[in-house]
């Protein structure tokens, strides 16, 4: 009797630690979509219904057309955009050349937290990188490409992500997947992505590096569409970032990961740019409407008919809010 006395409450606490050890089994996610859609969204999400979303980078220089100019320019040629170039710049002038010009004088993270904390927004979305590769912070895989070593020389994102937790927000990222012109994803591409010299030298390594160093509670994934998500990774990336990552209880993700992953996987459903589903759906979702009707970033040629109504701006950026149900 005194043995088995003994070897009841040790028993139990086996026991106790097998089901520990299952239930940290279960909880963990793995890299497909069927496992990484049932993760249910972070509280926070469902308390904060309104952002503000901030598109910020080398575009605001020529503020012309809209943030996507570098490619209406280089890469579809348009006449507009080519005039507007011979009528300001000397030939040959090139698009790297912009960047020391991106100097973010008046940029003060307190004076725009406060405006956002005002306006009622409880998360603030800042670009950390467009497509045309440009980071807004010191990434180690965009040397000479990124706001410390060129352009404001300082850390935009850090330093907005400082001054916005500061003020009780929530602090999200917004970040490219593809680069219109970087050699390797047009290497891959052409290799019709069969390759991934691209994804495992700059997409992951950038986005790890991002993720660790800011610790953003939302990611605002973007410039996914030209190749299916087992290009970027994606699944493996958010099986790191659910189970691993130092942000893995809070952090909140949109649906861009992929060719047709839009409103079908990923965290909450973006779907397509404005959307307005018309009737209440069923999957959590987000409605990102701009200040401009052509462009989400600051241009020179915008026109007050060319609003969506809004009166919240700063000249050099584009501000605009994300609601949603």
């Amino acid at each position: 009797m005194h043995l088995r006395r003994r070897t009841q409450p040790i028993m139990l606490a086996a026991f106790v630690l097998a089901i520990a050890l299952v239930s940290q089994t279960v909880a963990r996610y793995t890299p497909d979509w069927g496992s990484l859609d049932a993760r249910p969204l972070p509280s926070w999400y469902d308390e904060a219904k309104v952002g503000i979303f901030v598109h910020w980078g080398v575009f605001s220089v020529p503020a012309f057309d809209s943030e996507w100019f570098w490619w209406y320019w280089r890469g579809e040629h348009d006449p507009k955009c080519l005039a507007f170039m011979l009528k300001n710049y000397p030939p040959g002038f090139s698009y790297p050349e912009f960047a020391p010009q991106f100097h973010a004088e008046f940029f003060n993270p307190g004076d725009w937290a406060d405006i956002f904390k005002a306006s009622g927004a409880k998360y603030v979305v800042l670009t950390s990188k467009h497509h045309e590769g440009f980071t807004n912070w010191p990434s180690p895989y965009s040397w000479n490409w990124n706001s410390v070593d060129n352009g404001p020389h300082r850390d935009l994102v850090g330093d907005l992500g400082e001054a916005v937790r500061n003020r009780s927000l929530v602090y999200g990222l917004y970040h490219s997947l593809y680069e219109w012109f970087h050699p390797l994803y047009l290497s891959d591409k052409k290799n019709g992505y069969k390759t991934q010299q691209y994804v495992m030298h700059k997409v992951l390594p950038e986005l790890y590096n991002m993720v660790v160093r800011y610790r953003p509670e939302l990611i605002w994934s973007d410039g996914d569409w030209e190749a299916p998500d087992t290009y970027w990774n994606s699944t493996a990336f958010l099986a790191w970032l659910y189970n691993d990552s130092p942000v893995k209880d809070t952090i909140v993700t949109n649906d861009r990961w992929g060719d047709g992953c839009y409103c079908k996987h990923g965290g909450y459903y973006n779907c397509k740019d404005r959307y307005s589903p018309g009737e209440l759906p069923k999957h959590k979702w987000e409605k990102c409407q701009s200040l401009d009707k052509h462009s989400w970033g600051y241009r020179r040629d915008m026109k007050m008919s060319e609003s969506n109504g809004f009166t919240l701006c700063h000249r050099g950026s584009g501000l605009y809010c994300g609601s949603r149900r």
